[in-house]
């Protein structure tokens, strides 16, 4: 099925006489007859749901949506994209083991991985995207369990070869995970290139309208567990604390990842995303289709426009030709990226101070990916405590400029741009 029908219909087919539009399960809790009918439902031998901590029916009927999208084989939704990338790292790794991530992630991400799970004894090592295949091969260890990136990374704009990455980790044995938050699968899908898993905040293009936040992640069932059973013992050996269960050996490639992802991460970290968000989400992804191709006309038409604007410095966006990943662009999204451009101004930090305050539709807001256009310079706000050097190593400097183009007339964003531009 074509991902544009998807989008509207996939999911959730209603029987005759059922509501049309999905139904908002907004229960914790659901009654069964018998103890035994219940206890079927926590040895995982029939389908079903008894707290919605683990598993809620709305909430897996857009979950099934985006897994059809994704052309995966299991999914589940998770309160923010923040935890689905720690759910999906932390379903593989425990103390001792090893990441491999390239080092253009999203910031957030990054500290979860640099800072946050290293204090719970998990390495890693960042390789540039552009690296060798030699250069991250050798970033592998023998501990190495997972190697983790995004396909456009934000706030970069750099373009994972999700070919090359997916080959150097199955050499290794490892699966690929790739963040695909920003072209969605409308515009890219990591599991045709190699990838294992893919994992979303759904609260930016997915949802679209700045109203819920979000997360997801997809299995694409192809990875072996069990031919590499001595590296994920959490996945090919007996779970002490889910009944003895060995889940790939019970739900197979296609399966297991996402079942241990639910009944043991979900079981204990509790980061549901809830039934009336997921209904929301579902809203936005019937639009996703359309809306996506608004965003890229639209970041297109602003790149070029700010690339031949004498005070601008430089632009970051692959649909140029003179975007050093523009030829993985062509390759990975033919049917363009996204709506998010980065570029620098030629007057450095208070030429940005200035075009900040001066721009009157777009608003200067923390978020991206949204119906609205927003702007943010990161060295007055998000990163206002580093200094120009420290802004630099960041790959954040003064002049910085992130602007992501929302779905209003091309035309009236670049008269926006331009005016403020001239006030510099």
């Amino acid at each position: 099925m074509n991902r544009d029908t998807i989008c509207v219909q996939g999911g959730y087919t209603p029987g005759n006489g059922e509501p049309r539009q999905i139904p908002i399960i907004q229960s914790t809790t659901f009654k069964y007859a018998t103890s035994e009918d219940m206890g079927k439902l926590f040895d995982l031998e029939a389908d079903g749901y008894f707290y919605s901590r683990l598993q809620n029916p709305t909430c897996d009927l857009v979950a099934r949506k985006i897994c059809e999208l994704e052309g995966g084989t299991a999914a589940m939704l998770t309160s923010s994209g923040q935890a689905a990338n720690f759910f999906a790292l932390f379903n593989l790794c425990e103390a001792g083991d090893h990441i491999v991530a390239s080092s253009t992630i999203y910031g957030g991400t990054f500290n979860l991985i640099s800072v946050t799970m290293k204090k719970m004894g998990i390495e890693a090592t960042f390789v540039d995207p552009l690296c060798t295949e030699e250069e991250l091969n050798a970033a592998f260890r023998p501990n190495t369990k997972v190697v983790f990136g995004e396909t456009i990374a934000n706030p970069a704009l750099t373009v994972l070869d999700i070919e090359k990455f997916a080959k150097a980790a199955h050499a290794h044995g490892v699966p690929l995970i790739v963040d695909n938050t920003f072209p969605t699968p409308v515009n890219c899908r990591p599991f045709e290139w190699g990838a294992d898993i893919v994992t979303h905040s759904t609260t930016k293009y997915m949802d679209g309208h700045g109203a819920v936040l979000g997360g997801a992640i997809v299995d694409g069932g192809k990875f072996d567990w069990m031919a590499h059973a001595e590296k994920f013992p959490g996945l090919c050996t007996p779970d002490d604390s889910y009944h003895g269960i060995t889940y790939a050996e019970r739900f197979g490639k296609e399966g297991a990842f996402i079942t241990k992802a639910t009944a043991q991460l979900m079981r204990d970290f509790g980061s549901m995303q809830s039934p009336m968000n997921a209904y929301m989400l579902n809203l936005g992804l019937e639009s996703l289709h359309v809306r996506m191709q608004r965003h890229c006309a639209n970041g297109m038409a602003v790149a070029k426009f700010l690339e031949s604007h004498p005070k601008v410095a430089y632009v970051n966006y692959c649909g140029l030709e003179s975007s050093p990943y523009h030829a993985l662009a062509e390759k990975y999204l033919p049917n363009g990226s996204c709506g998010v451009v980065s570029f620098g101004l030629a007057g450095g930090r208070e030429a940005a101070s200035i075009f900040m305050k001066e721009l009157k539709l777009a608003a200067i807001e923390t978020h991206v990916a949204d119906a609205r256009t927003c702007c943010l310079n990161p060295a007055s706000s998000t990163h206002r405590q580093m200094n120009d050097e420290q802004l630099k190593a960041a790959g954040v400097p003064a002049e910085l400029v992130r602007m992501s183009c929302g779905l209003e007339s091309a035309e009236d964003l670049i008269a926006d741009i331009a005016q403020a531009l001239d006030k510099i």
